[in-house]
């Protein structure tokens, strides 16, 4: 029999740089942070007990095989971590801005996670996920796209769940309508959805939230759970004719975001692996989006993504937050 997992990803991998303090010459620090969406995703995942494999291509340098060793060392698998010899690893400048939000440069004009192609995608490890998750950095450029479009096929044809995180990136597109396009393919093909706020706006044009998921599910009646992130102001489940909404932790300590989304999102799948999406009633939806803001705000509070993670332990010692 062949290995079974329980979340297989496909996607970028690649260092993120983080501000972190400014030296006596006045000049930025950056710490170089191991990332990635679909990666932060499994990180999360294996906290969790579950069990994870990548598919993607990093280059042959330093980043690259630091990269490789970090998720190994999340017991994420990576025998689908594929090698470029001749591009080099994509890398990304993250500086948070005052209000929060954060602003991107991305050195990928190509990065290695752009080459990777359909015919080298490792198809019995698809076919022996439970859940696949994908974004679209991984459909930005032609031939990536279709490794990311074959793999959802592959995978929803052996029986996976599919799940989707727009993640979207505007400096990465040629152009918004090019990545307007590719969202509503990858919210065609999913059964689970996460979308931030400005996703939502983005793809349809409202900012109230339950006119927007109401606009995505009646476009893509395939989307079984829909997922809306709202950073400070919390998250909303949308599924069959329930609606939930829980708040977000507000306990301080926050340094940056970046792989709030991808946390959440984790905790999400590990709750659709342990209970389905059969039957869920508000008090299931309720408990799932508390867990998953608790681990996005324990995220915030540290820098960097997949060595951030945190364990089933600290989430719950903050739970009781929601109710004091």
């Amino acid at each position: 029999m062949k290995e079974r997992f329980d979340v297989v990803a496909l996607g970028e991998l690649l260092m993120d740089f983080t501000e972190n303090d400014v030296s006596p010459q006045g000049n930025t620090i950056f710490e170089a942070n191991p990332g990635g969406a679909p990666c932060n995703v499994l990180a999360m995942l294996q906290k969790m007990g579950k069990k994870t494999a990548f598919i993607g291509k990093v280059g042959d340098d330093m980043f690259g095989k630091t990269l490789r060793q970090v998720a190994e060392e999340a017991g994420i698998c990576m025998d689908a971590l594929l090698v470029d010899p001749d591009v080099r690893t994509t890398l990304a400048f993250v500086r948070t801005l005052p209000d929060g939000d954060r602003d991107f440069s991305f050195f990928r004009n190509p990065g290695a996670d752009m080459r990777l192609t359909a015919d080298e995608l490792p198809r019995t490890l698809l076919e022996n996920a439970r859940i696949f998750h994908f974004g679209t950095l991984s459909m930005t450029h032609p031939g990536v796209r279709a490794a990311t479009e074959l793999a959802v096929t592959v995978a929803r044809a052996a029986g996976a769940v599919i799940s989707f995180d727009p993640n979207l990136r505007p400096p990465l597109w040629e152009s918004l309508e090019d990545a307007r396009t590719r969202i509503a393919w990858g919210l065609a093909h999913a059964d689970v959805v996460k979308i931030a706020d400005n996703e939502l706006e983005f793809m349809t044009g409202e900012t109230d939230f339950d006119t927007g998921a109401a606009i995505l599910r009646e476009r893509y009646p395939n989307i079984r759970l829909l997922n809306v992130t709202a950073g400070p102001g919390g998250s909303y489940a949308y599924y069959e004719s329930r609606r939930v909404h829980v708040p977000g932790l507000t306990l301080g300590g926050t340094v940056e975001t970046t792989g709030a989304g991808d946390t959440f999102c984790g905790c999400v799948l590990n709750f659709v692996l342990d209970h389905g999406l059969q039957g869920l009633l508000d008090a299931d939806l309720t408990a799932m989006l508390r867990f998953a803001n608790a681990a996005a705000y324990l995220v915030t509070t540290r820098r960097g993504a997949i060595r951030s993670m945190p364990t089933p332990t600290e989430v719950e010692a903050i739970l009781p937050a929601f109710d004091a």
